[in-house]
């Protein structure tokens, strides 16, 4: 009944020295988290809160080859994570896209283009009737995407709590 098993949504897409991949046991809670706790949509957010959204979404890391050999890989470069994106789904009818990033090492090489791209082709998020994200500042990339504005503002609704990581 539908995509309900990691393994179900497990998929990897490559391109030169660059991998995407939901698997979510190669992503790095360490890099995740540094970028995130210092973003302007979840700055001061606590590595906990970062490990279960991680949890309950389908994830998108984004990893490149690194200087460094992995003896343990037969000798091949080591992937590092670079980039991250997840989506929060029912598989049906809507999707919310968040966290998207990329560390600024590796913009400018298309990544979030082939990020996106591979976002939106994954089996489990096709024929949904919406989709959702926030952005202060990426709309030409989304745009490409289809994603236009709200054309109808006054039927949305949020409940917004913008201090909510901030530390007492």
């Amino acid at each position: 009944m539908g995509f309900t098993t990691d393994s179900e949504l497990a998929a990897e897409y490559r391109r030169g020295d660059f991998l995407i991949s939901t698997d979510r046991q190669r992503l790095s809670l360490d890099i995740i988290h540094d970028f995130l706790t210092n973003c302007y949509w979840a700055k001061g957010i606590s590595r906990e809160i970062v490990e279960r959204s991680i949890e309950h979404s389908l994830c998108f890391g984004v990893y490149g080859e690194n200087s460094s050999f992995d003896a343990a890989k037969g000798g091949h470069k080591a992937l590092q994570q670079v980039g991250f994106a997840r989506v929060v789904s029912d598989f049906a009818t809507v999707a919310y896209l968040g966290d998207v990033f990329m560390l600024e090492s590796h913009r400018g090489r298309g990544l979030s283009k082939w990020l996106m791209e591979c976002i939106t082709a994954h089996p489990a998020l096709q024929n949904l009737r919406r989709w959702i994200l926030l952005t202060r500042d990426a709309h030409g990339l989304y745009s490409r995407f289809g994603f236009t504005a709200v054309k109808a503002p006054e039927r949305y609704m949020e409940l917004h709590r913008p201090d909510v990581y901030e530390k007492s």
